[in-house]
């Protein structure tokens, strides 16, 4: 498995008030597997994303990384093994404002790679352009790029197509099964209709729970 989850729960706490976002929550993802994960504003599905990614540490549960533990362990491990293994896509800050398009996706590469997925996601006449000027779906593209530039072994995103129309969001999807098809895992969390019929498998996430 790409990556395991087992028994995920995470609370926040506002005063006296506890939310329980994560309410024992287990998943895996497989190489190639292309995962749709559904479900209602405020069900958890963000929340699970930032903790499969080591962005945000489960109150209890564990979540593992092509084998190795990726929870309970210092930021800088964590940091680590997302640089080389996870592609993020948050639903907003995934570009520097002061970098171009070209010059964000080649922060975060490996080594010398091309640019030629801008323009599979259509943006490549948009590389020079800072992220101030792109609009809603292009700057959701650019940072689709970011998130796929040194090629993870799985990319977990949330609502990557939210603000795309349906052509656009047509060569999202397309361009994410041609990963999925090279050995890429990816766990979407979408409202799309879209996203669930292209996914392999759908996952629904209710008040922190998988249904």
């Amino acid at each position: 498995m790409t990556i395991v989850a087992e028994n995920l729960y995470r609370f926040f706490h506002a005063g006296d008030d506890e939310t329980h976002a994560l309410r024992g929550v287990s998943l895996s993802v497989e190489a190639g597997e292309f995962v749709a994960l559904v479900g209602p504003s405020g069900s958890g599905k963000s929340t699970l994303l930032q903790c499969l990614a080591g962005l945000d540490e489960p109150d209890g549960g564990v979540v593992r990384l092509a084998g190795e533990r990726l929870s309970r362990r210092p930021e800088a491990e964590r940091a680590r093994l997302r640089a080389g293994r996870v592609g993020v896509l948050a639903q907003s800050g995934n570009l520097f404002p002061h970098l171009t398009v070209a010059q964000n996706v080649r922060l975060v590469q490996r080594g010398t790679r091309s640019l030629s997925h801008l323009a599979g996601l259509g943006i490549g006449h948009r590389a020079d352009a800072f992220p101030e000027a792109l609009s809603g779906g292009e700057s959701v593209r650019a940072g689709l790029a970011v998130a796929l530039a040194n090629d993870p072994v799985i990319l977990l995103a949330d609502e990557p197509t939210g603000e795309l129309d349906a052509t656009t969001e047509r060569q999202v999807l397309d361009l994410l099964h041609r990963r999925a098809e090279s050995g890429t895992a990816l766990l979407i969390a979408s409202h799309s209709n879209a996203v669930a019929d292209a996914a392999d498998r759908v996952l629904s996430l209710e008040d922190g729970e998988l249904r």
